[in-house]
């Protein structure tokens, strides 16, 4: 075994290492000092992230793992993001909960890190900083909420919120009736129980070999979430004994791995630009086009919401993730490690499809391709992205006249407007919601349809945007345009009755106007006036760094691995 990090602040006599012993000696016996391997629990529990609101609990039973291995376990409390509850977004702080993370994770004296996430950016951003710092470390995920009923119906989170609330708009449900589902939708503690972001980040974090095996997808309330997160604090001492590092694990084919079961599982659009993002802190060559080139033709396996009827509790007690990868075993990288530093495909042996209803075999698939398009043309030159499992098949070849909107606050202004010039095949534009354009990229692509279409049965029509859409919504959404508006991209250039030509077979996105006029246009005035750059804190330094979609929208300064090295001492 060699030596600790924590060794560099605690091992020998001299007064820097008093200080730094004496001060951790609130409970702490002396033996704790010893050369014992000290664990940081990265822990986003937050009242206001209520997804993760049990992770204190989770991190209790990873405590007791790392004590019964001899470990020296050590609460951290990180940058915790709420989707449903920070605004404007919470893309707009995954980057800088990513920075913080591993800035701390660099500057205590740990020696390995468990990642407790649950919530759609919390996963993702630890990752992030657990791949630029190098330390050893795993992920638990806190897990999908039980489901709840309305009527007698199940109700997923998210997804249901979206097909009611469009209800609503259209006169065929009442407010008091929707408002009466609230208390049905949230059950138990944990994450959305639909295959949205939060749900596919927890399964890809398994899949990239970065979990326990056969942890991800246990539901929230179930004690084996419990179990798996004892034997985790377990692991992390094994893994720090052992000097078994994420650069150890996260090689490309653990990538082109996530991107295999992003499409068998029919996951969130946000995969992209997560996987994008950590693959970048990792030095791993990943593009944008991988995720066409490798998970387009894979066939969609799991029948979730939004893509399908059932919830994540259904896939738990269908077979879970291991059941789902089983059935595309040869598609995946054999080689791929996990934490254990054994290969993910020796986990897959044992699993069987116990409710083929929720999990097809492969032979029998719900749709034969379902993985991310991704879309090139004169509106999205460094591309676009769509995820045809969750769109309607008749729209996917479609062409018709722009309805374009500058901005979120334009769209709300002008969309329930009932001399709104718009029909079924008109497109639906909106601009301004990129990167740096609102910013943070919000999940807003997935636009609601004009009340007027609503009344008229319209359920569906082609939307384009530079934002993301929430991996519980559904549609026709082309989304993550790049460049975006605000950074000069020729979405912003577009108009009110440009007609757009949409062919996800050909993967073109494209506004037939001649491309000697289109540059000689100038970005609509609305949109700019609705970009107005932040003058100070993190928005500014966000906005003047941030990267596109199409390579993850993280700072540019961010991409790479650093490590754990401490650039001075303490004194």
């Amino acid at each position: 075994m060699t030596t600790p990090r924590s060794a560099q602040w605690y091992a020998g006599t001299d007064r820097n290492a008093y200080i730094h012993r004496a001060w951790m000696r609130r409970g702490l016996p002396s033996d704790a000092f010893d050369g014992r391997p000290h664990i940081a629990i990265a822990n986003t529990a937050s009242d206001l992230t209520p997804c993760n609101m049990h992770l204190d609990e989770v991190g209790r039973s990873v405590e007791n793992g790392v004590r019964e291995a001899g470990g020296v376990p050590l609460n951290l409390p990180v940058v915790s993001l709420g989707e449903t509850q920070v605004r404007p977004t919470a893309m707009l702080w995954r980057n800088m909960a990513a920075m913080a993370a591993e800035e701390m994770f660099r500057a205590n004296p740990v020696d390995g890190v468990v990642l407790l996430g649950g919530c759609d950016k919390t996963i993702p951003a630890l990752l992030m900083a657990a791949a630029s710092v190098d330390l050893p470390a795993v992920v638990v995920p806190g897990g999908p909420m039980l489901t709840g009923t309305f009527r007698g119906i199940p109700i997923g989170c998210g997804t249901d919120v979206w097909r009611l609330s469009e209800e609503v708009r259209a006169g065929t449900m009442t407010q008091t009736e929707f408002l009466r589902s609230e208390s049905s939708m949230i059950r138990s503690k944990g994450h959305c129980n639909t295959m949205g972001t939060a749900s596919t980040m927890g399964l890809l974090a398994e899949v990239l070999g970065m979990t326990l095996p056969g942890i991800a997808g246990t539901p929230a309330p179930d004690s084996r979430l419990l179990e798996g997160a004892h034997d985790t604090g377990r692991l992390i001492v094994e893994m720090v004994n052992a000097d078994r590092r994420p650069s150890a694990v996260l090689g490309r084919g653990s990538f082109l791995n996530a991107i295999v079961a992003l499409a068998a599982l029919g996951g969130s659009t946000n995969a992209v630009v997560h996987l994008l993002a950590i693959a970048g802190r990792l030095g791993v060559p990943l593009s944008q086009d991988d995720f066409d080139r490798v998970g387009s033709d894979v066939p969609l396996l799991v029948d979730l919401l939004p893509a399908g009827r059932y919830l994540m509790d259904d896939l738990y007690r269908a077979g879970g993730l291991h059941a789902v990868l089983r059935e595309v075993r040869d598609l995946l990288d054999p080689e791929a490690l996990t934490v254990t530093g054994r290969p993910l495909v020796d986990y897959l042996d044992d699993a069987r499809i116990y409710d083929a209803d929720v999990i097809r075999p492969r032979e029998t698939p719900l749709q034969e391709s379902a993985g991310i398009a991704v879309l090139y043309g004169n509106l999205a030159p460094d591309g676009a992205v769509i995820k045809p499992a969750a769109a309607s098949p008749h729209l996917l070849r479609h062409r018709g006249p722009a309805v374009v909107f500058d901005s979120v606050e334009d769209l709300h202004a002008r969309l329930d407007d009932p001399d709104l010039d718009v029909t079924p095949d008109s497109v639906l534009v909106l601009r301004g919601c990129g990167p740096k354009g609102y910013p943070g990229m919000p999940e807003v692509a997935n636009l609601p349809l004009p009340p007027k279409l609503l009344a008229q049965g319209v359920r569906d029509m082609v939307r384009i945007c530079d934002g993301r859409m929430s991996g519980t919504a559904y549609g026709t959404v082309v989304l993550h345009v790049s460049p975006e508006a605000a950074a000069g991209g020729p979405l912003g250039l577009v108009r009110t009755g440009d007609i757009i030509t949409l062919d996800v077979e050909s993967r073109r996105l494209d506004v037939e106007i001649p491309d000697d006029e289109l540059a000689a246009r100038e970005p609509a005035p609305g949109m700019v006036e609705a970009f107005a750059a932040p003058r100070r804190g993190w928005e500014r330094l966000y906005v003047d760094t941030v990267r596109q979609a199409n390579t993850g929208a993280d700072l540019d300064f961010l991409v790479g691995r650093t490590g754990d090295q401490v650039s001075r001492e303490s004194h």
